[in-house]
């Protein structure tokens, strides 16, 4: 007997709806303890290691699920490329970017804040992308963006350098890599991707991701360590992180929040610091405050949507 919403019982419709405003919240959670799970394992394997070793119990987790639901490939072998593309750019270039700042003494909430300029930086290039193709502009109100976005971010980080080696030429050049990284996958993404499967899409990505950090795995320095705090890491970020993150995500831009959902990542780095602080005691300075929240502004100014010109 099929039954139409109108017909169901007000608390279960009321329970469905507590549960779809709470999916945004989540998901800034779930996204933010990214870098919080770095820190986590990264004393117990080397990070590429590390990361290898999530990225194939992932896949045997999207297998299983892919099995079950019966989900659908991809049919055309240039859309397996471009998923291949950005898995590379997206998991292993970002992510490796990351790992390795952080296993070199980079702070969680500082690694979140330097690859949290992201949006700035892909709003910006498709803004002028558009410029010259006269859909759009970058507009005053953008470029002022952007200066006080990076003048935030060079403001915390300047304050760092030299201080325990938080900020040294290997853990900003990495995180500099994580952040193209990140922006050219989204690029990219945004324009060669046709609508996937987010399961059997996060297969390939996670393949090719896996193709090309095992062999600089293989060349890492030191042994992993098989203990409780390893396994609960790697047990976050394979399920939670991956399948809990990319579902929630998946389900958030088909419920029509795609542009909400970009502005919930902003959420992400000031998160991570309440909760780098909260469990590893990374210290939250004013300079630190005044430094987010400048990029925080900044970004603010990138990507809101510009009034329409009245008639």
């Amino acid at each position: 007997m099929n039954v139409s919403r109108s017909e169901w019982p007000v608390s279960s419709a009321s329970s469905t709806n507590t549960l779809i405003r709470a999916m945004p919240a989540v998901f800034v959670l779930i996204w933010s303890t990214g870098f919080i799970v770095a820190k986590f394992g990264l004393p117990y394997a080397p990070p590429l290691t590390f990361l290898a070793i999530r990225y194939a119990l992932s896949i045997t987790c999207f297998l299983v699920w892919i099995r079950l639901a019966r989900a659908v490939w991809p049919r055309e072998a240039r859309q397996w490329l471009h998923l291949a593309v950005t898995g590379i750019l997206m998991h292993a270039v970002y992510l490796g970017g990351v790992w390795v700042a952080i296993k070199g003494g980079m702070g969680s909430g500082l690694a979140s804040l330097i690859v949290g300029v992201q949006p700035v930086l892909t709003a910006l290039w498709l803004s002028w992308i558009g410029s010259t193709q006269a859909h759009s502009r970058v507009t005053s109100r953008q470029w002022l963006g952007l200066v006080l976005g990076l003048g935030g971010l060079l403001l915390v980080v300047s304050r760092k350098f030299g201080t325990g080696g938080e900020v040294t030429a290997l853990t900003l050049g990495s995180e500099v890599l994580a952040l193209a990284g990140i922006t050219a996958g989204t690029l990219y993404q945004k324009r060669f991707m046709k609508p996937t499967d987010v399961r059997t899409a996060n297969v390939i990505q996670l393949g090719a991701a896996l193709l090309v950090t095992l062999p600089l795995a293989l060349l890492e320095a030191g042994a992993i360590v098989w203990n409780a705090e390893f396994f609960g890491a790697m047990a976050w970020a394979a399920v939670v992180l991956t399948l809990g993150g990319s579902s929630l995500l998946y389900l958030l831009i088909q419920r029509g929040a795609a542009t909400a959902v970009t502005s919930l990542l902003y959420l992400v780095p000031p998160t991570t610091a309440l909760m780098a602080w909260l469990l590893f005691g990374e210290p939250i300075t004013m300079v630190t405050i005044l430094g987010t929240a400048l990029t925080a502004i900044g970004v603010s100014l990138v990507v809101r949507p510009a009034k329409p010109r009245s008639a």
